[in-house]
This record gives structure tokens, C-alpha cells and sequence, in this order.
């Protein structure tokens, strides 16, 4: 029977392992090994690894690999992504190499306005509450001096601060609406710190005056919190070429190729069950180099996925034109990105990614991550309208399928040497490895029964 326990939090890092695998695992000496070798060897990297969350019991692996040859701005790159998923990163790098020769990545950041709301109720007047904030607003800005005087310094800082309506949707809501520049950084703690003032100083004010009924000032702050979802932070990258360059030995002309590819994105622009493996594709690339630069994959995807949605319906978050012989295909995408604070000063693989890509800024990380979601996605589509997706999908994919056999690395290099020109799928592994091992496949046992 398992027990619950009380002050999990306190215990040394043993001590949770001890009562994990005293109440969860059957072989407990076997999973205390296993979380022992996921340690770093340097106790002192995994004393940092420790203190990033709370409760750490282990490290867990994620390959980190890179995808050279990316040409964005008139600029080289060679891009760190961390992610598990089989053909993402060998599918970025080969759209970066076929665009590498056709012009490369060009991108335009739009803007890089964050957001953040105090969400309060008040029942009163809303013309004079709202007459009220416009005549306190410099108060706001006086009571956040301390906070906003190093983001000031760098050229950032709050750039406006508005009431909105909110009655229409729920009884007494408003919000406090204050729109930030954080340079840099992400922002989120020095936005929230803001926030929390903007609403001591919003009570306080309405306490104080005399233009408010007792009834009025009965003021009730729900939440201050930055908002994930960016639309003013938003970047743009664009590939473009005459169609006839389009032609890449698939075995399909340029015209054609256009065609269906423009097609494919047309699709995803209007039917959202498309769209959504569509997007996903996308933050295949994006999400790999977010998780690399030390940013926050989690706030990335919900900021996306919101501005999929912006026009009531969710569509695809690339776009295709074929106009005057011209491809052209582009990204829009909110991405709300640090260079600075956080992770980034912290984790050393973080360090080291933001080093490969020549420490770049904010904006120019946003123009970096943009165009590895755009790459990725023009490789899915240029699989799915030539040879299919599952092709470059599975041949990437046979090496896990072996390691879950525990083949031999002889036997690795036989099946995957067999698989060359072959479809791969996994009961055509098994059924090789099965006839390398000569032992019977499951399809022969079933077939016997």
C-alpha cells in the first residue's frame, strides 16, 4: 500500500528517492541506479541542475543536435535544437540547405510589445473610473521608478497603461492594461513586479479620493499577471524563388510542385483538423530551439496556437503564394524570446547555444526561431506532395525500433543497410531482425497459431 507523505520538500535528494522507490518500484535498487546515472558526473553542474525546480530527483536526457547551413538575414547559422523526436532535426537542416542556395531566410520583426493585465472588479461608474485612471496614470509610472530604472537604462520599460471594459462578457470586469518593452529579456517577473504595483497604486488612489462612493471603492483586484498571449511581439520570415528553382530531383516539375504545395497550405489555412498537425510541425522547429536558448517552449506554443486563432477559426500559421513565377512562402508567428536573465545565464548548454549563434539579441533570436519553424514546415509539405511523410519519417525512426529489439550494432548496419531502398515500417524491422536472430516473427507465430 502506498503512503502519502508529509514535508516531501525537506527531505534530501536521497531521501525522496528512498520513499519513491519504497512506495512506487518493485526493483528498487535497479530504479535508484538508473536515477544515479542520469547525475552528472560534475557535482557541481548537478548542483545547479538541482536548484533550477524544486523536488529533483534526476536529469532527463534530451538529444541536443544541430542544423547547419541556415542563411537568414544575409547571415550563417548553425541552429541548436534539443528535442526527441525522430527526422526533425535532419529535416530542418536539408530545407536550410535547399534555401541556402535560393536566397536564404529574410525576416522583418513586426514589434516586440509585451502585455500584462490587472484584472479587477468594480461596480461603479465606468466613465468616472475610467476619467480616474487617465488622471492618476503618471502615478503609476512614479510608483514603478525603482522597479522600471534598469529596463529604462537599456532602453525599454512601460510604454502605455489603459482601462479596458470588460462588463459586456462579466459582470464588473475591467482591466488594467499596461504594454511593456522588455529589450532583451523576456520580461515576465520584471512585468509582473510592475503589475502588482499598478494594482496597490489603483486601490490605494481609489481609497484616498473623495470622487468615489463608499460603495465605489469597494475595489476587488483578482489577479496582475503578465499575458502569454503576444500578438504585438510578432516576427515574420520569408523564402522566396522563381518557380522553375523549385526542382530538387524529387521527380515532380517546379509548376507542379507550386501547385500542390500552395495547395497544401491552402488547406491548412481552412480546415482545422489540418491545421493542427500542420502547427504542430511548425513548433517541431520552433519549440526544439526554444527549449535550446533556455526560453519557455510552454508560453511559446499557447501564444501560437491563440494567434492561429485570432480570426475566430484556427488556421495555419504559415502562408504560400505562387504569383508571376514567384514562390513565396512565410511565417507569422508571436514570439515572445530572452537573451538575457533566466536560464540563460544558468544552464550551461543554454550558454553554450546562445554562444553557437553568436549571442544573438532578442530580436535576432525571434528572426533565428522563426525561420526553424518556417524550414521545418516547408520539409513536411515538400514530403507530403512528393514521396509522402512517412518515407524520411520511418527510415529516421528504424534506429529507435532496433534499440527497443536490443539489436547488435552488426545488426543495426545490415537492416539499415536492407532498408536503403526500402519502406520501412515496423513490423518490416521485426520481421528482418527476426530473420537475422533465426527466431520466428510474430506474424509467423500468429500465423502457426
Amino acid at each position: 500500500m502506498k503512503n502519502a507523505v508529509k514535508g516531501f520538500s525537506k527531505l534530501s535528494k536521497e531521501g525522496k528517492i528512498e520513499w519513491l522507490v519504497d512506495n512506487y518500484f518493485e526493483d528498487k535498487q535497479k530504479t535508484i541506479d538508473l536515477l544515479k546515472s542520469y547525475w552528472h558526473q560534475n557535482p557541481k553542474v548537478q548542483k545547479l541542475h538541482d536548484e533550477f525546480i524544486e523536488n529533483t530527483i534526476s536529469n532527463f536526457f534530451t538529444p541536443f543536435g544541430v542544423a547547419p547551413n541556415f542563411l537568414i538575414d544575409g547571415k550563417l547559422y548553425a541552429i541548436p535544437m534539443a528535442i526527441e523526436e525522430s527526422s526533425v532535426v535532419a529535416a530542418a537542416a536539408k530545407s536550410a540547405s535547399f534555401w541556402l542556395e535560393r536566397g536564404g531566410f529574410k525576416t522583418t520583426v513586426v514589434s516586440t510589445v509585451k502585455t500584462g493585465h490587472v484584472h479587477f472588479i468594480y461596480k461603479g461608474d465606468g466613465n468616472k473610473l475610467r476619467s480616474f485612471i487617465t488622471d492618476i496614470n503618471g502615478q503609476f509610472y512614479r510608483d514603478t521608478a525603482s522597479i522600471t530604472a534598469n529596463m529604462r537604462a537599456r532602453g525599454g520599460g512601460i510604454l502605455n497603461i489603459g482601462l479596458i471594459d470588460k462588463t459586456l462578457e462579466m459582470e464588473g470586469y475591467y482591466q488594467l492594461e499596461a504594454r511593456f518593452e522588455t529589450c532583451d529579456s523576456m520580461g515576465a517577473n520584471f512585468i509582473n513586479s510592475c503589475l502588482e504595483q499598478f494594482a496597490q497604486t489603483l486601490t490605494t488612489a481609489i481609497e484616498q479620493s473623495d470622487e468615489f462612493t463608499q460603495e465605489e471603492k469597494d475595489v476587488q483586484v483578482v489577479m496582475r499577471i503578465l499575458s502569454n498571449y503576444t500578438p504585438e511581439c510578432v516576427v515574420r520570415s520569408e523564402v522566396s524563388c522563381p518557380v522553375e528553382e523549385l526542382k530538387d530531383g524529387s521527380g515532380i516539375e517546379p509548376e507542379e510542385f507550386a501547385e500542390k504545395f500552395a495547395r497544401a497550405v491552402r488547406i491548412a489555412e481552412v480546415e482545422p483538423y489540418r491545421a493542427t498537425t500542420h502547427n504542430k510541425g511548425i513548433m517541431n522547429g520552433i519549440d526544439a530551439v526554444v527549449i535550446a536558448t533556455g526560453n519557455d517552449f510552454r508560453a511559446i506554443e499557447a501564444a501560437c496556437h491563440t494567434y492561429a486563432s485570432r480570426n475566430g477559426k484556427y488556421q495555419s500559421l504559415t502562408h504560400c503564394e505562387v504569383k508571376d513565377g514567384i514562390f513565396k512562402f512565410w511565417i507569422e508567428v508571436p514570439l515572445a524570446l530572452g537573451t538575457v536573465g533566466g536560464l540563460t545565464s544558468l544552464h550551461p548548454m543554454v550558454k553554450l547555444s546562445l554562444e553557437m549563434l553568436d549571442h544573438p539579441s532578442a530580436s535576432e533570436l525571434m528572426s533565428i526561431i522563426a525561420s526553424s519553424g518556417l524550414a521545418q514546415n516547408f520539409a513536411a509539405l515538400r514530403a507530403l506532395v512528393t514521396t509522402g511523410i512517412q518515407k524520411g519519417h520511418m527510415k529516421m525512426h528504424l534506429l529507435n525500433i532496433l534499440n527497443q529489439l536490443e539489436a547488435t550494432e552488426e545488426e543495426k548496419k545490415v537492416i539499415v543497410e536492407y532498408f536503403k531502398d526500402k519502406v520501412v515500417s515496423h513490423s518490416a524491422a521485426v520481421n528482418k531482425f527476426c530473420e537475422l536472430r533465426g527466431i520466428k516473427s510474430p506474424q509467423q507465430v500468429i500465423k502457426n497459431k
